[in-house]
């Protein structure tokens, strides 16, 4: 054989093995320096714990540290912008509820607003599960059950609610519930659930739309009751808890999610190789058994699922933002 056709498929040969080992490598190399996962709320609530628990458990799988950093203020956004501008390369991740979806059409725009476009400046990895959305109240109100709440309302005797932030699918909820109940809760925005709850808890704010998880040891202590959830039918995590619909209230209908993104253009093997390890941690007992106590189903799936819920969600609460005239500074 000619010695320049020995050469030739010596090359041949050469670039065929690269292409076929080439992306086992890419992905065996990542990650190889510590990530750190966003979470754009204080600590206290869900999305912080839930966040704290997929970075021990990615810690672990990868052998590499994964901490998690709080960016709370805006709604949001601002934790989601510092994302949204992250280098695309898997070290800066975020872990987000779905006020994400929302968040960009009820803060204002400018300086201070947010520098980002939710449905094309992020790379979705994973949605890790589902939450309901409970209607609780501080028991020393002696409100017992949603027709006593929305009596209460109506006689001024409870003027304002509480929420983890302006735009968030509990304030969406509440200006849904005021308008299917004909009431006209103020609603009070905090920097997350937990502020709130401390609130809440201490008899400063009567009740607040949230996620059970941050309330559930109150409501066994006895200090709060949940006594409404916004889903088609009850949670099984509290089926003694009647839903909207059975108080009457049948399109107060609304939900969150908990979801893992990266910037936009992370690379396919760094997203594969994200999805597939929290695929893994969210079917582990005790990841399950954690995500239970915080009133989260688990979810998983392929990223492009948590890309379509967040495009819907978007166009979805665009509509009832506009016609409640949700804004936020």
């Amino acid at each position: 054989m000619p010695i320049a056709r020995r050469r030739a498929l010596a090359t041949l040969a050469g670039l065929t093995a690269s292409a076929a080992f080439g992306p086992a490598f890419a992905q065996a190399a990542y990650p190889s320096k510590p990530i750190t996962i966003v979470v754009s709320y204080p600590p206290g609530g869900d999305t912080d714990a839930l966040g704290r628990l997929y970075a021990e458990k990615l810690s672990q799988r990868f052998n590499q540290t994964v901490v998690v950093e709080n960016r709370p203020g805006a709604s949001g956004t601002i934790g989601n912008a510092h994302v949204a501008k992250a280098p695309a390369d898997g070290y800066t991740l975020l872990f987000t509820p779905n006020t994400i979806s929302i968040a960009t059409l009820v803060v204002k725009s400018g300086p201070s607003g947010p520098a980002y476009d939710v449905l094309n400046d992020f790379t979705p990895i994973i949605q890790a599960g589902s939450q309901s959305l409970f209607l609780v109240v501080n028991t020393s109100t002696g409100v017992k059950n949603v027709k006593e709440l929305v009596e209460a309302a109506k006689s001024g005797k409870i003027r304002s609610y509480a929420s983890p932030g302006s735009g968030s699918p509990m304030h969406i909820l509440g200006e849904t519930f005021n308008k299917a109940a004909g009431i006209k809760l103020q609603q009070v925005p905090y920097r997350g659930s937990g502020p709130a709850i401390v609130d809440l808890v201490g008899g400063h704010i009567p009740f607040m739309y949230t996620t059970l998880g941050p309330v559930a040891q109150h409501i066994q202590s006895g200090k709060l009751a949940a006594i409404g959830v916004a889903d088609p039918k009850r949670s099984p995590l509290m089926p003694n808890v009647p839903t909207l619909a059975e108080a009457g209230y049948p399109d107060v209908i609304v939900g969150a999610w908990q979801g893992l993104m990266g910037p936009k253009g992370l690379p396919q093997n760094v997203v594969r190789t994200l999805n597939t390890a929290m695929n893994d941690i969210i079917k582990m007992p005790d990841v399950v058994t954690r995500m239970t106590a915080l009133a989260l189903v688990p979810v998983g799936g392929e990223p492009a699922a948590l890309g379509r819920i967040n495009a819907d969600d978007h166009q979805r609460y665009a509509k009832l933002i506009k016609e409640f005239n949700i804004s936020a500074e």
